[in-house]
């Protein structure tokens, strides 16, 4: 049976000045207010953030890492701008990796108490998806449980290679589980696609639990078209300003 291999622990020093700075400058990218292609003045950001370079460059270099930002030949930093393949591709990756931890954890048995979270992960989106629609904090609740039934199916797998190169792909704002769920909250077909990604979940704990890989494999490669539905309507719909990021993307010519 596989044993619980939690995701790789994030800095949670609140004391630390690199991670502050690495957060306000996230969401000053994420927010439009340092644009896509601009050039990161690492003065003018310690200036603005009251910090030493030291954390700056520390903050600089990790968001490079977590791809917000390139490095430019003559040194310092530009806000990345990514196109909608990019963007699509990345899900894409996501869907496959994690099919790939699901077939795994069907082959290799799942623990039943981490079943058991799971699907009480699952019941307490039962409870949101029972209202006929949806305000901000249901949304909000959902994103929580969603991301957190995803970390439960990557331990599930038993792999700490196949949770690193999640978190790898996730690392972009748009890739993760909940990357566009925001952009549902004002469509009226909202609830609808969250019941559809509903079932598919407990369809694919189903298929672990039955020790079905293929089938768990191929549910969470189907799982991911949802978000690339999503992707589409975010980047072409009428309020893109709505999702955090999107102003990032691209649109295809």
């Amino acid at each position: 049976m596989s044993a619980r291999l939690p995701l790789a622990p994030q800095d949670e020093s609140g004391g630390s000045q690199a991670v502050k700075a690495q957060l306000r400058l996230r969401e000053m990218i994420l927010s439009g207010d340092l644009p896509g292609g601009s050039r990161i003045a690492e003065l003018a950001i310690v200036e603005r953030l009251g910090v030493s370079r030291t954390p700056i460059r520390a903050a600089l270099m990790r968001l490079e890492q977590e791809g917000l930002l390139e490095a430019l030949p003559n040194g310092g930093y530009a806000v990345r701008t990514f196109s909608e393949r990019d963007v699509a591709d990345a899900i894409e990756l996501r869907g496959t990796v994690e099919g790939l931890a699901a077939r795994l954890a069907a082959e290799r048995g799942v623990e039943h108490a981490v079943l058991a979270e799971a699907r009480a992960c699952l019941e307490e989106v039962d409870c949101l998806l029972e209202q006929p629609a949806l305000d901000d904090d249901a949304f909000t609740q959902y994103v929580r449980l969603n991301q957190r039934f995803h970390t439960l199916l990557a331990e599930m797998a038993g792999s700490p290679v196949l949770v690193r190169e999640l978190e790898r792909v996730v690392s972009l704002p748009f890739a993760s589980p909940s990357g566009f769920v925001v952009v549902q909250a004002n469509s009226p077909k909202a609830r609808d696609m969250l019941v559809v990604a509903q079932d598919q979940h407990r369809q694919v704990l189903d298929a672990i639990e039955g020790r079905e890989g293929a089938r768990a494999e191929a549910i969470m490669r189907e799982h991911s078209r949802l978000a690339q539905r999503n992707l589409r309507e975010a980047v072409r719909g009428p309020h893109p300003e709505r999702m955090p990021g999107v102003r990032l993307i691209r649109q295809r010519g």
